[in-house]
């Protein structure tokens, strides 16, 4: 059901021709109907950040979104001046059909980089999606589809707080994906009463445990938006802390899907790092493992080696993360494969043939844990990007 879970939203999703692949949806529209209208949104951190991101950044800032409008097909990115009035162009056209002010219209936008938008294509969508809007179940899930580039399937999530006010949302990301947000599209949807304030804190603290945990090949896209609307339609004010976790938990399921639809990829790979001194430290080992293309190879083929995992975790400067090599432990799917620096069980009683591959690493200087997860890197993952184009 995804962003029409939560009461007050309406969605569509339809076939813009937007994407190089005739007949796939590619335009999504997902409106918020209030009474509130409230809006937070976190962006891409990259210098060559894309119009939309640029147009959206700025229609947050007051707290107030009417609206979204994503497309798949094309990233509008590095397109200059005429790409941001593109994205100027876009959000009056749904402005105008809405009856709302365009400055409060974000626009989401993902695919093949410094190519423009064929614009009259996606102004043509953005009538027919308007047409479209529903709050049914395959209205949300025709948006999730629309927003999907090497995607091989939709990714939503759906969470019912204690006291009855909800919480829903789709993301799109495969490939592109590196800590500091992915190539990703995201849009949450809450009928709780919240205050654009509350939204903001919560989203920020929310991907900063999640998709910015997330790493599927250490780039970093320049089209990356989360968007958390709330149209206050079931009347609840909800416990702070409560909608918070929520939130938090739902972009959790969001970054888990991604890293389960990386591209090609065979294993997920969950890296879990004890006993750091803090909390950074312990992320930035994380960061450092999940960065390795050494190691995406090994477990792609099926091999536990631990003398990757090692080497890249001491990559980490010493006042970052200080520790001892000689007191570090390293446990793959439960088996210690190091242990104090040096080995421990033979590698080959790792059970590899599972889809989630657990690594757990102990620096044995502190208290602080952190969670990073990534893929495994496929000749597939090849494939996909080396004829990539929208």
């Amino acid at each position: 059901m995804s962003v029409t879970f939560a009461k007050g939203f309406t969605a569509a999703g339809v076939v813009a021709g937007i994407s190089a692949t005739a007949g796939k949806k590619d335009l999504a529209l997902v409106v918020n109907n209030g009474p509130l209208k409230a809006g937070a949104g976190v962006f891409t951190t990259n210098r060559f950040c894309a119009a939309p991101v640029q147009w959206s950044r700025d229609v947050v800032k007051d707290g107030t979104v009417d609206a979204v409008i994503l497309n798949s097909g094309g990233a509008n990115a590095c397109t200059g001046v005429e790409g941001y009035e593109q994205s100027v162009k876009t959000a009056e056209t749904v402005g105008e059909l809405l009856g709302c002010d365009a400055h409060d219209v974000a626009v989401c936008s993902t695919g093949l980089i410094g190519e423009l938008l064929p614009l009259d294509n996606v102004l043509a969508g953005a009538r027919e999606a308007y047409a479209a809007l529903d709050d049914t179940v395959s209205s949300g899930e025709d948006a999730s589809q629309a927003i999907m580039t090497t995607d091989t399937k939709p990714k939503t999530v759906t969470r019912l707080g204690s006291n009855g006010f909800r919480i829903g949302g789709m993301v799109k990301g495969s490939g592109m994906i590196a800590p500091q947000l992915a190539t990703m599209l995201c849009v949450i949807t809450t009928d709780a009463v919240v205050s654009a304030q509350q939204l903001q804190a919560a989203l920020s603290a929310a991907v900063d445990t999640s998709f910015n945990r997330i790493d599927v090949d250490g780039c970093m896209s320049t089209n990356d938006t989360v968007i958390l609307m709330a149209s206050g339609a079931s009347g609840i004010e909800p416990d702070p802390d409560e909608f918070n976790g929520i939130v938090a938990n739902c972009c959790a399921a969001l970054a888990r899907q991604i890293i389960g639809d990386g591209e090609g990829s065979s294993h997920d790979i969950k890296i879990t790092v004890n006993g750091a001194t803090d909390e950074d430290a312990a992320l930035a080992c994380g960061r450092a493992v999940a960065a390795s293309n050494l190691l995406k190879c090994a477990i792609s083929g099926n091999d536990p080696n631990w003398g990757r995992i090692v080497s890249s975790l001491g990559t980490v400067p010493v006042d970052v993360a200080p520790y001892d090599p000689d007191q570090v432990t390293v446990d793959v799917n439960g088996v210690r494969v190091c242990d104090g620096g040096k080995p421990g069980h033979d590698r080959s009683e790792v059970d590899m043939t599972p889809r989630e591959i657990d690594i757990v690493i102990d620096l044995n200087s502190g208290d602080a844990t952190a969670t990073v997860w990534t893929d495994d890197l496929t000749h597939e993952y090849v494939h996909i990007n080396a004829d990539y184009e929208s």
